[in-house]
């Protein structure tokens, strides 16, 4: 009987996933921000989080965590996200936050309260999950939460170097044609260039710019075009998948949008994010080498830290601190009887 195919395997990035990275770069479209389809801007990158993976000190700084989702039987990827461990380190990390302003006036006997965009730097400080990507022919059994999800085994295994608050953004709603209405009725006044222009801009070169251009005044909705006004807070149609995950975990709208195309900003305390708090650590007693462990439900399991972390969708059987893993994921992760495991449940729907 032949073994069973290998699952796919979250790892940490190389030097050589740089064409790759490239490659799905180049898929991503408007708003994505955290792959940009520029080759010396991906080698930065990757240079920087190799340094960030090799830093001994189990503290909060600067770090950014890039990984990759692989084909362990053939060593092709399909996939890749990140993790920011402090934002707004570098420069200011920009928000859009809604407000309200009621005012009263005693003559006319009336009360006029007023929804507003309040430019702020509130989020500075937060640890970000982002720059999620997954290729077309890779969007089957489980794949995009094992990408997501596999951010928050790292982050448990090192806590130390992540804040207490966590954030991610979603991309704006766009139109039929491929505009932001919120740039067009809002950011794109003051920056006297299209969106794909602008948002390119701040990939490669920072937003210091927003600093210069973008007014420091709240911003009355009621005076955006109705479209702008309607898309504050809503998705991209490509991530409403991804926003019902990130609430499964924990994360809620906390009235943060993104400034240039309107996206909602979630936030979650990050030792309430449901995969970190669910993590059991454990060590490997035996191998099922015919597949799934009687009764043994499916995880995701991870092994491994920094530079050397993997992480897998398996099964793990029995609780405490001796566990039965099944062996395809065994080998996926390199790891056999005796060796070190992170896991957690599946959540609905995987």
């Amino acid at each position: 009987m032949s073994a069973p195919a290998l699952p796919l395997v979250v790892r940490a990035v190389r030097t050589g996933d740089v064409p790759a990275l490239y490659r799905m770069a180049q898929q991503t479209g408007a708003g994505f921000t955290n792959l940009p389809a520029d080759l010396p801007a991906l080698e930065a990158k990757v240079a920087r989080a190799l340094a960030c993976f090799a830093r001994p000190e189990e503290a909060p700084a600067d770090d950014l965590y890039l990984f990759v989702l692989e084909d362990p039987a053939t060593g092709a990827l399909c996939g890749t996200c990140q993790i920011f461990a402090r934002i707004g380190s570098q420069w200011p990390f920009y928000s859009y936050r809604l407000g309200a302003l009621t005012q009263f006036s005693k003559e006319l006997g009336r009360a006029f309260r007023a929804e507003t965009l309040n430019l702020c730097t509130d989020l500075d400080g937060a640890s970000e999950v982002g720059g999620l990507f997954l290729e077309a022919g890779a969007r089957a059994a489980g794949a995009g939460r094992l990408l997501a999800r596999s951010r928050y085994l790292f982050m448990r295994r090192h806590r130390a170097r992540f804040a207490s608050r966590t954030i991610a953004e979603l991309r704006g709603a766009l139109d039929e044609a491929g505009r932001s209405p919120f740039w067009e009725g809002l950011a794109g006044r003051f920056f006297g260039m299209p969106f794909d222009e602008a948002d390119g801009f701040n990939a490669l070169h920072g937003n210091q710019f927003i600093a210069d251009l973008m007014p420091k005044h709240p911003i009355y909705t009621s005076m955006l075009p109705e479209a702008a006004r309607a898309s504050i807070g809503q998705p991209h149609r490509n991530g409403e998948a991804a926003m019902r995950l990130l609430q499964q975990e924990g994360f809620r709208f906390d009235c943060y949008v993104d400034i240039f195309d309107g996206g909602p900003t979630m936030v979650v305390d990050t030792d309430r994010i449901a995969t970190l708090r669910g993590a059991r650590l454990a060590r490997v007693a035996a191998l099922a080498d015919a597949g799934r462990p009687e009764g043994a439900p499916g995880a995701l399991v991870a092994t491994g830290a920094l530079g050397d972390f993997r992480c897998c969708i398996g099964a793990v059987a029995g609780e405490g601190e001796a566990v039965v893993l099944n062996a395809a994921a065994a080998r996926a992760l390199g790891v056999g009887p005796g060796d070190a495991i992170l896991y957690t449940g599946l959540l609905k729907a995987e």
